[in-house]
């Protein structure tokens, strides 16, 4: 089949800058789509944390003009990459103003005041960049609000350029949460008239929310999971959207995320004191025993070893497992947590840490080789998440023999199978209720298989790591989406 030339426009992409699962997606979507032999090229922001040296990263000939509308004509910068281990190239989007800062998006945990125009900013610097490359995408594939703008500028301002006549747009939900809502005068900025700033449009309550414009101007949007696509159809999970999402249902997917094997595999981890794979778990319990050493815990081996690895956000259920942690402590077991975000959070597991020292370890902040340590050496790990559009860290803890406890929503609830003692099926142990009580007593289930039925523990680890999530999978199912895109754009066109 002929290929695909398809734009890939994020605000962070592994391994440049990440601050969630957004940039494992712009990772590594592209060089599997690459596999399936595709012109595939991806933009992102340069900020201060992508050393350009150490990606060795060039400079594009001549500077790029983005119109921003009020604020006139701003100029880029783009530098050259490729995504490592590939040949897909990323352009980097240079401009100190927007981008020469120490965060993404905020600092101390306070949102940059000026987003809007950042990402509107980078949002027009893609379309101009497109046009300099003389590159003409079938699709662009936008991520989550701070691209989501370009479906707007594609139909507005670009509705009648030739470099994009048949070019269609897919706009990915990674958190629907977090929705881009700014001052109204950001229109100003945008540009694309006044007329579009209505309730049917960008408008909201006042104000500009720019994920609102992207889903209903894009071509398709996609949720990262079949669960999620469903859930953001509802009240709970919506974020005040759900009534759009539920009105432009007719264009809305949900493929599942894959995963990196080439960095996630207890055979290959070069991150792990020991390999090993489900046919010699050996260098598990090698794995384990350096955990508990690293986290100052007694060396065990007959005692269960759980592992946390997130952001402390309320999102990711840090509320039901502080609730829960006292009676999980009154249990023969241990925990080990990786992780940064609220304050209160930070210090309450903290103290956590020094009430239990001999059953909680603890560590705030983010280090990659530790977490690749605590997916090796642990039995379980636990996700007790309000809402999880996908999750990855559940599909890695499969491959790692490390039987996940989830909450079954979203991804979690696509991923993992709920073990049955009976038919020794399953894949891990879910709890539904989004409370202590649900949460401990789960806890409590795999716990007590851990210690009483070890065959059927057993049974469940092996089950899991003969699960496979690979990228090519999803690829496909990407590549389906685009021609589909493509043909509705197309045969529109010609009625």
């Amino acid at each position: 089949m002929n290929k695909l030339n398809i734009l890939l426009a994020a605000s962070e992409v592994v391994p440049f800058a990440k601050s969630g699962g957004l940039a494992d997606v712009a990772g590594a979507l592209p060089k599997a789509l690459k596999a399936l032999g595709h012109d595939v090229r991806v933009v992102m922001p340069r900020y201060y944390v992508v050393d350009k040296e150490k990606y060795n990263l060039q400079p594009l000939q001549g500077e790029l003009g983005v119109p921003m509308g009020s604020m006139g004509k701003a100029w880029a910068g783009v530098y050259e990459g490729v995504l490592p281990n590939s040949d897909v190239p990323v352009y980097f989007i240079e401009h100190d103003g927007f981008f020469g800062r120490k965060g993404l998006y905020d600092e101390n945990g306070e949102g940059y005041g000026d987003n809007d125009n950042r990402f509107i900013f980078f949002s027009k610097a893609v379309m101009q960049l497109a046009k300099k490359l003389h590159f003409r995408p079938d699709v662009i594939h936008v991520n989550d609000w701070h691209t989501a703008p370009i479906p707007v500028l594609l139909n507005t301002t670009y509705a009648n350029d030739p470099d994009f006549k048949n070019t269609g747009t897919l706009l990915s939900i990674h958190n629907l949460q977090h929705q881009g809502k700014f001052y109204k005068g950001a229109m100003d900025v945008l540009g694309v008239g006044w007329e579009h700033f209505n309730m049917h449009e960008l408008e909201e309550y006042g104000g500009i929310n720019l994920l609102k414009g992207g889903i209903v101007h894009t071509d398709a949007m996609n949720a990262v999971s079949k669960k999620y696509a469903q859930e953001i159809r509802t009240p709970e999970f919506g974020w005040g959207l759900d009534g759009l999402i539920n009105a432009k249902a007719y264009k809305l997917y949900g493929i599942l995320n894959g995963v990196d094997y080439d960095e996630w595999s207890p055979a290959i981890d070069e991150f792990i004191p020991q390999t090993f794979d489900n046919d010699d778990l050996v260098g598990k319990a090698v794995c384990k025993e350096a955990l508990q050493k690293a986290f100052n815990l007694p060396v065990r081996a007959d005692v269960p070893l759980i592992g946390l690895v997130g952001r402390l956000a309320e999102q990711k259920g840090i509320t039901l497992l502080s609730s829960a942690i006292w009676n999980l402590m009154e249990m023969d077991i241990q925990i080990v947590l990786l992780g940064a975000g609220e304050k209160w959070a930070e210090h309450f597991f903290s103290d956590v840490a020094t009430k239990y020292p001999h059953k909680f370890g603890c560590f705030i902040g983010y280090k990659n080789d530790l977490s690749h340590q605590i997916e090796a050496g642990s039995d379980m790990f636990l996700m007790p998440s309000l809402f999880e559009p996908c999750g990855l860290n559940q599909i890695y803890s499969l491959r790692y023999g490390t039987v996940p406890i989830v909450r079954a929503t979203g991804g979690l609830d696509d991923t993992i199978q709920n073990y049955e003692s009976t038919t020794q099926s399953g894949t891990g142990f879910k709890f539904y209720d989004a409370t202590p009580e649900a949460l401990t007593g789960t806890v409590k289930w795999a716990v007590d298989v851990w210690y009483n039925d070890k065959e059927g523990f057993e049974k469940v680890r092996q089950n899991g790591m003969k699960q496979r999530f690979d990228w090519a999978e999803a690829a496909q199912g990407y590549e389906d989406l685009y021609r589909h895109i493509i043909g509705g754009r197309l045969s529109s066109v010609h009625q």
